[in-house]
């Protein structure tokens, strides 16, 4: 017997303001989510319980998504809850994007990292393809700031999409810590005297590792910025320059955890939820189907907590981990969905449980 969607729609009900019957098509979204791997809304028809048509269940998820809005601050702090996730956070910020026909879906995502754990915290839909803008980005910082508060950001990571010297200064001007992969073609100017294109000095490099020892700012930079960037080299041969406001040393060992990002949206995608299924483009649509993945990836990982403890995943040969924490949890979370739901429907309940000062106010109907 699988786990019933009631089970999780009774330990909603203390923190969702939802109708009984919404709240149930929320919790059948996120076990579709799971059991179907997808998150195309024909193939989530099928996980309702009861004698409705199919094309019934279809009108149903429609009408959800048609009328039903996540507050995304309630969200992000939840998630948070949810992993225990402790400050200060170290946060990385990149986007992904796909294609619905000739509809550019573009996501930028700011994302919070650990030694076990990732989970995006915050989001933007972007109204075109390409880049972000710098207000879309301040935006999405400056709501985390105001969430959590400017002294529980540990790091920003993030790469050479957000390299421009405009962005750095609101960094900088606002103390925010962070190491950003630079192209060695940006020219810049050093309290030594060099100014030129970065990429230059990093051929002076005989070594594996180089740090640029002396402070400088991009070239164009206004004058109060002249020492305020640091600059560190991994890899002479194929070097990767990361620029910061902090130890270009621990900035540069920091930075491998960017590649962390690139495996969420691996896992929202093929590797775990199919996101790129949906057909839908409407954004508000969009961000609530987001958030449901959040909650989905959030319980996984809840999983493989329970499921490993303390210990850490075995690993192979080669040093890595054979699987994941969110693979190791959702894994688990799917054999317990169909074979053990108590052990699922309990460790749905314990991490919401966490939640102590539990807000009501978290969904908007329209």
């Amino acid at each position: 017997m699988s786990l019933h969607p009631d089970a999780l729609a009774s330990t909603l009900a203390r923190h969702i303001e939802l109708s009984n019957d919404r709240r149930q098509t929320l919790s059948v979204l996120i076990l579709g989510l799971i059991n179907a791997r997808t998150v195309n809304l024909t193939h989530l028809a099928g996980a309702f319980v009861g004698p409705a048509k199919l094309a019934s269940n279809y009108r149903r998820l429609q009408r959800f998504f048609q009328y039903v809005r996540l507050d995304a601050d309630w969200l992000a702090r939840t998630l948070v809850a949810l992993l225990r996730l402790a400050p200060p956070y170290r946060l990385c910020l990149d986007r992904t994007n796909w294609k619905v026909g000739a509809r550019d879906i573009n996501l930028l995502v700011l994302c919070i990292v650990t030694r076990r754990a990732r989970i995006p915290v915050l989001w933007d839909i972007l109204d075109r393809g390409g880049g972000s803008t710098m207000i879309q980005r301040q935006a999405l910082i400056g709501r985390f700031i105001a969430l959590f508060g400017k002294a529980s950001i540990k790091l920003l990571l993030a790469d050479r999409e957000f390299g421009g010297s405009q962005w750095i200064e609101f960094l900088v001007e606002n103390d925010i810590p962070f190491a950003i992969r630079i192209s060695g073609r940006l020219r810049v100017r050093l309290t030594d005297g060099f100014e030129g294109p970065l990429g230059r000095l990093t051929r002076r490099a005989k070594a594996r590792r180089y740090l640029m020892q002396a402070s400088g700012c991009f070239a164009g930079m206004d004058a109060r910025f002249a020492h305020t960037l640091r600059f560190g080299v991994a890899n002479a041969a194929d070097p990767i320059i990361v620029v910061t406001n902090r130890n270009p040393r621990k900035a540069l060992e920091a930075y491998k955890s960017r590649w962390q990002i690139e495996c969420l949206f691996a896992e929202t995608k093929t590797r775990g939820f199919n996101m790129e299924d949906t057909r839908l483009t409407n954004p508000d649509k969009l961000s609530l189907l987001f958030a449901l993945v959040a909650l989905a990836m959030a319980w996984s990982l809840a999983c493989a907590t329970a499921l490993t403890g303390r210990h850490d995943i075995p690993r192979a040969a080669h040093g890595f981990r054979r699987k994941s924490s969110f693979r190791t949890g959702f894994d688990a979370l799917r054999h317990w969905i169909a074979h053990k739901p108590d052990i699922a429907a309990r460790t749905w309940h314990r991490i919401w449980r966490r939640l102590t000062n539990p807000d009501r106010r978290t969904i908007r109907v329209v």
